[in-house]
């Protein structure tokens, strides 16, 4: 690999916050290898000092203003 990032897969119900443990919608892709979690909450307070340091960021936080179908009751 020549240091670019590899593709993120989505976040799932299984990823959680490394700051409290709440669901993930951010993840945090360190430029040295590794990879931070974060619920939008800490996400948002931690994604421009992130971003500074050139992580990459997967940010799905949009998803919790998604409402269901009301047609099938499915989001």
């Amino acid at each position: 690999m020549t240091g670019a990032l590899a593709p993120t897969k989505p976040l799932t119900a299984v990823d959680r916050c490394d700051r409290c443990g709440a669901p993930a919608y951010i993840r945090a892709c360190l430029p040295m290898g590794g990879e931070l979690l974060f619920c939008a909450h800490h996400g948002r307070r931690h994604i421009a000092a992130l971003r500074d340091k050139g992580a990459h960021i997967q940010d799905e936080s949009a998803r919790l203003s998604e409402t269901p179908n009301s047609t099938t009751g499915e989001r």
